[in-house]
C-alpha cells in the first residue's frame, strides 16, 4: 500500500485478456466474450480486475463497487493518508472503537506473527524509518545504520507489545505499525467476497496480490506469470490457478540504497534485510495468507518454509534464489 513503492509490482497477469497491458489508462474498460477488463489505480499502484458477466453495464457497476470498497479500506490501513486509522494509531498509541476490519486484520497479523515465530511482524515500521532516515542523509554510510542504532530500534519492535480487542487497540510508546505486508491481500479478499456476493463465478482481481474466482470462463486455469527478477518485462515462469490467490515478495521491490544491500524485507529479530531469495511467490486459498507468508518466507530457509507450509495453508511456494535458480515447494 506504499505510494510510489512498487513492492510487489512484479507479478504479471498473462491470462486475463489478450493484448491488454497493465499500463492502460485509469478506468478504461473493454469487453470481449463477456469479459470486462478494468485497469486503474488503487492502493497507490496499478490495479486490474477482469469480470465475467453477460452484461457489461452490470460488470462495470460491480467494478465501481469494488473500487469504492478498496478505497474505503485503504483509508483504514494506509500509512500515507494523514487521517487513516493506522496513522492515528501510530500517532497517539491508541485507537478507541476501531473499525471491525481494522481489528480483523490486526488479529490476522498477530496470528501470522505467532505462526512464523515473529518473522512476520506488523511492528517493523521503526526499522523502515531508521533505514529511510539513514539513507536520506547527505553522503550516508553505505554500510547502513550502526549496530547501536539498530539495537535501539529493535527494542521498540515486537508484535507481543500490541493489545488488540474489539473496543480498543493499544500500541505502547515508541511502537509503530505497518500493514504493508498484509493489507493488500486482505483488501483483495474483501473485494473477491463482494464480487462473489453479487453472483460472480469467474473473475481475476489484481490489487498488488492476485486472487481468482473460479477458473477462466473457457474452463482453463488463469495463468499468473512470475516476472524475471532481472527484468520485469520478462516472465520467469507461469502458475496456473483456479480459485486461489498468489503473492510475490522480493528484495528488489524496494531498495534504500543504490547498491541494493538494504531493502524493505526486515528481519524483526535481527533488524537486518532479507537476501536469501530474489523473490518468493506463494499460492494459497486467500490473498491475506499468501501476502503475509510471502513476506515471512523471504526470511526463512527452505527447510523451515517446507515445515510451515501446511500449517500456514500455503499450497505452493515458488522461490528464485540468490543465484537466480527457481525452486518449487509443494505442501
Amino acid at each position: 500500500m506504499a505510494r510510489g513503492i512498487s513492492r510487489r509490482r512484479f507479478i504479471r497477469i498473462s491470462g486475463a485478456a489478450a493484448g491488454l497491458a497493465l499500463g492502460a489508462p485509469a478506468c478504461a474498460s473493454t469487453s470481449e466474450a463477456d469479459l470486462t477488463v478494468w485497469h486503474g489505480t488503487l492502493l497507490g499502484a496499478v490495479a486490474t480486475m477482469t469480470i465475467h458477466h453477460r452484461h457489461r453495464d452490470q460488470a462495470e457497476r460491480l467494478i465501481l463497487m469494488a473500487c469504492a470498497e478498496a478505497r474505503r479500506l485503504e483509508r483504514l490501513f494506509s500509512l500515507y493518508i494523514e487521517d487513516s486509522d493506522l496513522v492515528r494509531l501510530n500517532r497517539s498509541g491508541i485507537l478507541v472503537n476501531p473499525a471491525p476490519e481494522f481489528v480483523e486484520l490486526l488479529q490476522a497479523s498477530l496470528g501470522y506473527a505467532e505462526l512464523t515465530g515473529g518473522m512476520f511482524d506488523p511492528t517493523v515500521q521503526p526499522l523502515w524509518e531508521l533505514y529511510a532516515n539513514h539513507f536520506a542523509k547527505v553522503d550516508p554510510d553505505p554500510a547502513g545504520p550502526d549496530q547501536l542504532s539498530v539495537e535501539a530500534v529493535l527494542a521498540r519492535v515486537g508484535y507481543h507489545r500490541l493489545l488488540v480487542s474489539r473496543d480498543r487497540i493499544v500500541a505502547p510508546k515508541g511502537v509503530a505499525l505497518t500493514l504493508n505486508g498484509i493489507a493488500q491481500g486482505y483488501i483483495t479478499d474483501r473485494v473477491v467476497n463482494l464480487l462473489r456476493s453479487q453472483g460472480i463465478a469467474h473473475s481475476l482481481v489484481d490489487m498488488g496480490e492476485i486472487r481468482a474466482i473460479g477458473a477462466h470462463p473457457d474452463g482453463r486455469p488463469w495463468e499468473v506469470g512470475i516476472a524475471d527478477p532481472d527484468s520485469s518485462a520478462r516472465t520467469q515462469s507461469e502458475l496456473p490457478i483456479v480459485d486461489r490467490a498468489v503473492s510475490t515478495s522480493g528484495a528488489y521491490g524496494f531498495r534504500f540504497d543504490a547498491a541494493g544491500r538494504f531493502n524493505h524485507l526486515f528481519n524483526p529479530v535481527l533488524g537486518t534485510c532479507g537476501h536469501l531469495y530474489q523473490s518468493v511467490t506463494t499460492v494459497a486459498e486467500t490473498a491475506t495468507a499468501a501476502d503475509a507468508l510471502s513476506t515471512a518466507f523471504s526470511l526463512m530457509d527452505r527447510s523451515r518454509i517446507r515445515t510451515l507450509m501446511s500449517r500456514a495453508r500455503i499450497e505452493r511456494t515458488h522461490l528464485i534464489d540468490a543465484a537466480g535458480v527457481a525452486v518449487d515447494i509443494l505442501a
